[in-house]
C-alpha cells in the first residue's frame, strides 16, 4: 500500500543513491565539481546556501545551512576576513572557534547536516571545515517531570555540549573525563560518555562502552532507545538504568562511581548502575537536615508498596479472607458493596484503567487543562460511578490511596512500572488471596534479586547485604557519618 509510504524494497533502492552513508569519495580540486556534486547530494535542500567568494583570487564557496548555523559569525567572522586575506595554503584567519581541513566526502557532509560550514576553494583537494554551529535551540529551565524544592534550578536541553558544560559547572575538575562516540548506522548521532577517572569503577567504563559500540540501529534520537537497547532484561518492568534531566542529579552520581550517557539531540541523560535505591533518592534528600531526608524516604517505601500490593490486598481479603477483619468493618464493607453487581477483581479493573487513562489524559493536555481533567475528572467520575453502584466507596478510597502513592515516587520510569505491576498482582490476588499476594511479593524480590545493570546487582545494597551502603539506603545518616561509605 503505497500510500502508507516506501516498501522496504523502495528505501533500499532509496539507500543506493549518493548519501552521508555511502560516499567515500574525496574532494576534487575543481570547484564546480564539488558545488554539483552537493547538489547531486542534496537535491530538494532549499535551505543549502552557497556564498561565492574570492579568495588568494581564485573562486571560493562557502556552503551551510541556514537554519543550523549562526549566519552573523559565517558573515562577520569567515566571510569578511576570507575577502581580505591573501594566502589560504596553510590557515585561515578567521575568527571562529575550530577550523579543520577535510578531504572526505562522508565526514564533509556528515559536519555539514550537524550546523558547520564548509569552505572549498579552487584548485584544492581539501576543504575547511569551519565551525559555525547555531540555529534553534531553547533555553536553560528546569525540568517538568523532576521537580526540586532546594535544589538546582537548571535543566538539560536538547544540545551535548550545553548539558556537558552544565555538568562541569557542577564539576569543575580535570578529573572529569569524557569519551566521544558515534552511534547509529545510517543517521549517525554523536554520544559522550562521562565518568570521573578517580572514583569510577573501570569496569563499567568498559562495559559501556562495549554496549554502546554494540548498537546498530539506523538512526537514534532520544537516550531511551539507548537504554532498552544496552539494558540487560528488556522484559522486566523495572527500569534498569535512571534517566534524568537534572545536571545536579548527575554531578551527584558520578561522585558515587557511576558512568553518565549524554547523547546530542536529546534533553535526558543515562545514569548507570543503578539499583532499585536509586530511583526511591532525589536532589532534594541532601538538600535538606537528615532526619527530615530519611522520614521522607520511608514514607517513598511505604508508597510503594501501597501502591503496587494495596489493591491486591483489597481484593483479597474481600474474596477470600474476609474472616480477619473486624466484623464491624466487615459490616460497612458489606453495606457498601451490595449494590455493585461485579466482583472485587472487576471493579477494581474498572477503577484502575479509568485512573490510568484519567492519568494519561492529564499530560498530554495542556497544562491547566490536563489539571483540571485530572482533579475534576476524577473527582465527577468516582462519584458518579459510586452513585450508579458500579464500584463501591471503599474501592474508590483504596484506587485514590493507590494513585496518591504512585505520585511519591520521585522517578517517572519507576512510577509507570510500579503502575504495571499492580495489575498482575490484583489478578493473582483473586485467584488465591493473601497466599497470592504473598506468592507475588516473593515473585518480585526474587525477580529484583535476578536483575543486573550493567553488571551489577540490581538489589544493592540489600542482596547481596553491603552494610557500608546502608548509610544511604532506606534513612539518610549524616554526611559526616557516609565519609566511607564508598
Amino acid at each position: 500500500m503505497k500510500f502508507l509510504g516506501k516498501s522496504k524494497y523502495e528505501r533500499q533502492k532509496y539507500k543506493s543513491k549518493p548519501s552521508a552513508s555511502n560516499v567515500n569519495e574525496q574532494v576534487s580540486e575543481h570547484l564546480q565539481e564539488n558545488i554539483d556534486y552537493i547538489h547531486q547530494l542534496f537535491n530538494l535542500a532549499p535551505t543549502l546556501t552557497f556564498r561565492s567568494l574570492h579568495v588568494e583570487e581564485k573562486e571560493s564557496v562557502v556552503v551551510y545551512f541556514s537554519e543550523l548555523v549562526d549566519e552573523k559569525v559565517i558573515s562577520e567572522f569567515i566571510i569578511s576576513p576570507l575577502i581580505e586575506q591573501e594566502q589560504v595554503a596553510s590557515s585561515l584567519s578567521v575568527s571562529v572557534g575550530q577550523v579543520t581541513k577535510e578531504a572526505n566526502w562522508t565526514n564533509i557532509v556528515e559536519q555539514l547536516l550537524n550546523g558547520k560550514s564548509i569552505l572549498f576553494v579552487d584548485g584544492h583537494v581539501e576543504a575547511w571545515v569551519l565551525s559555525t554551529i547555531g540555529g534553534v535551540n531553547r533555553n536553560i529551565e528546569d525540568s517538568v517531570f523532576e521537580t526540586t524544592l532546594k535544589g538546582s534550578h537548571l535543566g538539560f536541553v536538547e544540545e551535548a555540549e550545553r548539558n556537558i558544560a552544565l555538568i562541569r559547572r557542577f564539576l569543575p575538575t580535570t578529573d572529569l573525563k569524557i569519551v566521544e562516540m558515534t552511534i547509529g548506522t545510517q543517521y549517525k548521532n554523536t554520544v559522550y560518555l562521562l565518568y570521573l577517572e578517580s572514583v569510577v569503577n573501570d569496569e563499567y567504563v568498559s562495559e559501556m562502552k562495549e554496549r554502546l559500540s554494540a548498537v546498530k540501529m539506523e538512526g537514534l534520537l532520544n537516550i531511551g532507545q539507548i537504554a532498552e537497547l544496552i539494558e540487560d532484561n528488556q522484559y522486566s518492568p523495572f527500569p534498569q538504568f535512571i534517566l534524568t534531566e537534572r545536571p545536579d542529579f548527575v554531578s551527584l552520581e558520578l561522585l558515587e562511581g557511576r558512568v553518565c550517557v549524554v547523547l546530542d539531540r536529546s534533553p535526558s541523560t543515562l545514569i548507570a548502575p543503578s539499583s532499585i535505591m536509586s530511583f526511591l533518592k532525589s536532589v532534594d534528600d541532601y538538600t535538606t537536615r537528615w532526619m527530615s531526608a530519611s522520614f521522607i524516604r520511608m514514607l517513598r517505601f511505604l508508597a510503594l508498596g501501597i501502591s503496587i500490593f494495596l489493591p491486591a490486598i483489597y481484593i483479597a481479603i474481600i474474596s477470600f479472607n474476609y474472616e480477619i477483619v473486624p466484623i464491624r468493618l466487615l459490616v460497612t464493607i458489606g453495606d457498601s458493596r451490595a449494590q455493585v453487581p461485579f466482583d472485587p477483581l472487576i471493579e477494581a479493573l474498572i477503577m484502575e484503567v479509568t485512573l490510568e487513562m484519567l492519568r494519561e489524559a492529564g499530560i498530554r493536555l495542556p497544562s491547566p487543562i490536563g489539571q483540571t481533567v485530572g482533579i475534576v475528572g476524577g473527582i465527577v467520575i468516582g462519584q458518579a460511578a459510586v452513585e450508579a453502584g458500579i464500584v463501591s466507596n471503599l474501592m474508590v478510597i483504596v484506587v485514590s490511596l493507590t494513585a496518591i502513592s504512585s505520585f511519591i515516587i520521585p522517578n517517572y520510569d519507576m512510577s509507570i512500572g510500579v503502575r504495571l505491576l499492580r495489575f498482575p498482582m490484583m489478578v493473582i490476588a483473586s485467584m488465591f488471596g493473601i497466599v497470592g499476594v504473598v506468592i507475588g511479593l516473593m515473585t518480585l524480590i526474587g525477580h529484583v534479586i535476578s536483575l543486573d545493570s550493567l553488571r551489577t546487582p540490581y538489589g544493592l545494597p540489600f542482596a547481596p547485604v553491603t552494610y557500608k551502603e546502608w548509610k544511604d539506603s532506606i534513612v539518610r545518616l549524616p554526611l559526616k557519618k557516609q565519609k566511607g561509605k564508598n
